[in-house]
């Protein structure tokens, strides 16, 4: 039976996770495929915590140069865009074929990494990096190869989710579901990435990459977070018939390709809306597939791990067989005519406005969007509020974005407006 050397650079939560999970299913690894995942090297600068996983210390190392010397396959979980850049590119260099799950990493050096696979003629597998255990880059490498995609929306990070589902179902504000969070572990102590957006940003820029055939980077990626999001906006979305949901949203149009992560209103009955907790879920549209959902957990120890060794089992058959880059890490071949400006995007949007409560302020209000061009669907005014602070909650048609921004900027002019204006999108999927 084949042999393959693995080694695996950086020993932490997901380090550990591929550990058990090789150790604990590599003989049916072995039945399904003829070849056996062998254990060689386990790099990392604390190789002397107990990680709660059985391997022998004589394969532990401090030394992530020689491990990559020494293996056959390296698997980078280091995470980070400085180290682990310079270990991917020092195995690709070697002809070492690499497995990684390094989001950050391929969504800010995604192109240098993969035009040092292509120059080395070596394999790079990163199904870890996107929605962690649901296998939605092969699907879209191979699975979808056949089919043109219109459109891929997705919520791509638990821990936002988790937030957004408790605010939703038992009415917390989003401060004290944040610091829950914390304590449960679904949430870092520093809790930007995930909230901010920057998190489900790096993994849509890898998505759009991997649909349109052009590394895009973060440089075109639209981001906005879900701190501002109140328990008042997801009630009222509610009572519209939607939730609201941090989105990755791709898509193209006429040709062109909009890239954008931002809290969303989709209608309640969506399968998308009915996602909760940590879990993901991506919906990739295609012609001739159609819809398509992808739905598991995106995070965590035993979903990455489990996209991790699928990948080293791809990277071992491609060794088996002398088929290296069978399936490229990445194929350019631009899809798309140009990048659309956020500004020039059309949606529909949502708005709360506080207001005094007097005569004339919905026809100010509405007189500003009018002037824009911009057509209202719904508006309601929420009673039982002092005179001095009152809601306006307000559905519009499809707007361009320019021409929304110029109206709140206007709106939050007029003196019956009390505040900053709340403004989210809309899909109507």
């Amino acid at each position: 039976m084949r042999e393959v050397k693995i080694g695996i650079i950086g020993f932490g939560t997901v380090g550990a996770g591929v550990v058990s999970c090789l150790l604990e299913n590599g003989d049916v690894i072995a039945r399904r495929t003829g070849i056996k995942l062998v254990l060689s090297r386990i790099a990392d600068i604390d190789i002397k915590t107990d990680r709660k996983v059985d391997v022998s210390k004589d394969i532990l190392t401090t030394d992530a140069m020689k491990l990559i010397e020494e293996v056959d396959v390296v698997v980078e979980l280091v995470g980070g865009t400085t180290k682990a850049k310079e270990f991917i590119l020092e195995a690709l260099k070697k002809g070492k074929p690499v497995v990684t799950a390094n989001k950050a990493l391929l969504a800010e050096h995604g192109e240098e990494i993969f035009a040092a696979a292509e120059k080395s003629k070596a394999d790079i597998y990163y199904e870890a990096s996107v929605c962690g255990g649901i296998p939605i880059i092969k699907a879209l490498k191979e699975g979808l190869a056949g089919n043109r995609i219109n459109k891929i929306i997705g919520i791509m990070n638990g821990t936002c989710n988790y937030i957004l589902t408790r605010m939703e179902k038992e009415h917390i504000d989003f401060e004290p579901v944040l610091k829950e969070a914390q304590k449960l572990g679904y949430a870092e102590s520093n809790p930007s990435l995930d909230v901010d957006g920057i998190d489900t940003a790096h993994k849509t820029a890898i998505l759009a990459s991997l649909a349109y055939g052009e590394w895009f980077g973060m440089k075109p990626v639209n981001v906005q977070g879900i701190r501002g999001i109140s328990v008042c906006d997801i009630k009222a979305a509610n009572e519209l018939g939607y939730s609201i949901k941090l989105l990755g949203i791709i898509k193209q149009k006429d040709d062109d390709v909009e890239i954008r992560v931002h809290p969303t209103l989709i209608p309640s009955e969506s399968m998308l809306a009915n996602i909760a907790y940590v879990f993901n879920g991506v919906m990739v549209s295609g012609s001739p597939v159609g819809e398509t959902m992808f739905y598991g957990r995106g995070a965590g120890r035993e979903a990455t791990a489990s996209a991790v060794v699928a990948d080293l089992v791809d990277v071992a058959l491609n060794l088996k067989f002398g088929s290296h880059r069978r399936v490229p890490a990445f194929t350019i071949g631009r899809q798309f005519r140009h990048m659309l400006p956020m500004q020039e995007i059309m949606s529909r949007y949502y708005m709360r406005i506080q207001v005094m409560d007097k005569p004339g302020v919905v026809a100010g209000v509405s007189t500003v969007l009018g002037n824009k061009g911009i057509s209202i669907s719904s508006i309601r005014q929420i009673e039982g509020q002092s005179a001095d602070n009152v809601s306006l909650q307000i559905m519009t048609h499809l707007a361009k974005e320019q021409a929304m921004n110029e109206a709140v900027t206007e709106m939050e002019k007029l003196d019956c407006v009390k505040g900053k204006v709340t403004l989210i999108h809309v899909e109507d999927i």
